[in-house]
Order: structure tokens, then sequence, then C-alpha cells
């Protein structure tokens, strides 16, 4: 260790950038990878942070809430099926906020959803404020919602509808759009006012409680109909359309700064292994122990790495709970520990060509003034 000292002592500054090189790229890693999560989490957070534990889809929606419509009967065999201790209907329609809302004039879209029952559908948890207890009232999600803001929905008609905003829920958001979570009969005029010839208007999805399990109830409404297709709460997130890509694309990107890390620092100490060639031949030649030589560069490489890790996930706790929007950098350990271990192990592995080349200097060498 003393040996390892010393040399990052005299060399200071080429340690130092690399120390520093480390820290922003473990740094980056695991913003990237919170900014990933906060990302996926605004396409499903509405299934994700609701409280239905079954939700039942229209089969040829493909799994997307916005594309689901439930007809009478479908409804019906819902209700008869002997796995459904209780239901509610849940709808879904996007409708464009007034113009007014934003200083700039811009339109914005935003997700309105209905449940009948609030343990059927209703985001889980409120950041703020309160749950809807009358006509008009709705939870909006936070960043995109102020608490007591009144929206009125036009439509073509002249039909107006004004909703209070009583309570906000943070990580609710519905494909990336402004959500408001309301008591269905709110919904169902929501939606007239938007299409004022409707007939009517159909649920999107039906929110069971199941009588004994999700697995049985999911099973029985399959076999009731091939028109049906149920899922437990954690399911529809994970299959909700274009999530999972955005999730991989992210995972590819996380997966080549895991990359980049054990490169540089191989690479550097492998550099710095060939340019010290004659020192360590010379220590090898008045009697220095190769495992001597070799325990100076694993401390070097701890020390650069550990550093790096701890300078790193210092900058990355700075940064969470960094509002950007509707999105929350939130510090998570269980991904910490995860990087800390990866890349602890892929730069000392990758510190293995330069232990190599240690262990083959040869003492002879020193004294004819070799280099190899």
């Amino acid at each position: 260790m003393f040996l390892a000292a010393k040399e990052m002592h005299r060399g200071k500054v080429k340690f130092a950038l690399l120390l520093i090189a480390v820290s922003l790229l473990v740094f980056l890693i695991l913003v990237q990878q919170a900014l990933s999560r906060a990302l996926v989490t605004s396409f499903i957070g509405a299934i994700e942070n609701q409280t239905a534990p079954v939700l039942v889809y229209a089969t040829d929606a493909l799994r997307a809430p916005q594309g689901s419509v439930i007809t009478p009967p479908q409804e019906q065999l819902i209700l008869d099926s002997p796995e459904v201790a209780d239901h509610g209907r849940i709808g879904i329609v996007s409708i464009t906020l007034p113009e007014t809302r934003l200083s700039d004039g811009a339109e914005v879209t935003a997700t309105v959803w209905g449940y009948e029952d609030q343990a059927l559908g209703a985001p889980s948890e409120l950041r703020e404020g309160a749950y809807p207890a009358a006509a008009g009232e709705a939870v909006g999600t936070w960043g995109d919602f102020a608490l007591g803001e009144t929206i009125t929905f036009a439509g073509p008609a002249g039909d107006e509808m004004a909703i209070t905003v009583v309570g906000l829920a943070q990580d609710s958001q519905l494909s990336v759009q402004p959500t408001l979570f309301m008591d269905y009969a709110d919904f169902e005029q929501a939606s007239l006012t938007r299409n004022p010839t409707a007939m009517g208007v159909l649920p999107s999805l039906i929110a069971v409680e199941p009588a004994t399990t999700p697995e049985a109830v999911i099973a029985d409404l399959r076999a009731a109909s091939t028109d049906l297709d149920p899922l437990t709460r954690e399911e529809a997130a994970t299959e909700f359309p274009g999530a999972g890509q955005v999730e991989q694309s992210f995972l590819i990107i996380l997966a080549l700064y895991g990359f980049v890390v054990p490169l540089v620092t191989g690479l550097f100490f492998l550099i710095i292994t060939f340019q010290k060639s004659r020192a360590l031949t010379l220590l090898r030649a008045v009697g220095a122990r190769s495992g001597v030589l070799v325990r100076a560069l694993l401390w070097q490489v701890a020390f650069i790495l550990g550093g790096g890790i701890v300078v790193g996930v210092g900058l990355y706790a700075l940064t969470s709970r960094i509002e950007i929007g509707s999105l929350t950098i939130v510090f998570d350990w269980q991904t910490v520990l995860f990087w800390t271990v990866l890349l602890g192990v892929l730069g000392v592995a990758s510190a293995l060509a330069s232990i190599r080349r240690v262990l083959a200097l040869d003492p002879v060498e020193a004294t004819h003034g070799g280099t190899n």
C-alpha cells in the first residue's frame, strides 16, 4: 500500500483526472437509470399505482387501455364469474385542455380517467389534498396540476364542464400525459362534452376484486371468453405498449456506460504499467516480489474505483428528489448497490492485463537495460 500511495502522490494529477472521470461516469449511470425509471413510470404510473388488483381489457385492444372498449355482453360475462367478488368500471379518454391554461397558449392533451369505486381504480396514494367527495372534483397528477385549480372542458356544441382539482397524485401519469382521476359519472359527462353526438359511454376497462386469487379470476375470465384479456396490475403495467421499448433503449445506454468505466480504468493502468516497466523491472531486480507490485496495482485500482463510486453516488444523492415537470429523480439504494458491485468486479477484471504485464517482468532485463 505504501508503494501505491507514493506512486499516486507523484502522479497525483493524472490519478485525480481518472478519479474525476470515473466519478462522472458513475454519476451519469445512476442518474440515467433514475431518469429511465421516472420516464417509464410516466407511461404506466396510472396503472401501476392504482388500487384495482385485476384489470380486464378487450382482447383486440392489444393491452392498450386507451384503445380498449368493454361491451355490455362482455361486462355481463365478468359479472357472472364466480371468481369476481366486486367490480367497477374504468373509463379512459384523451381531452384537450383549455388553451388559456398555459401562458404560451399551447394546447395540452390530458388523459381523463374515470372510476366507479375508490378501491377499484383510484390512485393508490395522494401526495397532497384529498380524493373527490362530490361531483365536479378530481385528482390530478403532481407537477401537471395545482391544488384548487379549476379546469373547464368546452365541447364543440358549446357544452361546458368544470372540474376542480382537490388532490394530487405522484407517479400516476398515463402515456406521459397529464392525468385527471374523477368519479365515473363525471367522466361520462366529460366524454359527452367532447363528443356530444355519442349515444352513450362504454367503459375502457373493468376493475375486478378477486373472490379468491388474481390467478383464479384471470383463468376463469379467459375461459369464459376469448374477447376478454384480464391482467394483474403488475402485468398490465409491464405489458403496456411502448413502455418496454423505452426501458430496453435505456438498458442499452446503461450497458454501454457500464462497459466504458472498466475499459477506461483498464486502459489507464495498462498504459501506466508500460510506462513504468523499467522502474518495475529494477524493483524486481533488487528483490521486490511480484506479489508486492501486484498488490500495489490493485490498491490503486481499488482507490480509483472506490473513490469514483463514492463521489458519483454522492453527486447522485445531491440530485435526488429533483423534479423535472412531473418526473422525479429518486435515490435508490438497490440501484447503487447493483452498480457498485458490478463496476467493482468489472474494474478489477479490467486490471488483469496490467497484472499479467507485472507478472511477466524479468529481473534479468535490468542488467542490460531492457524495457520489455
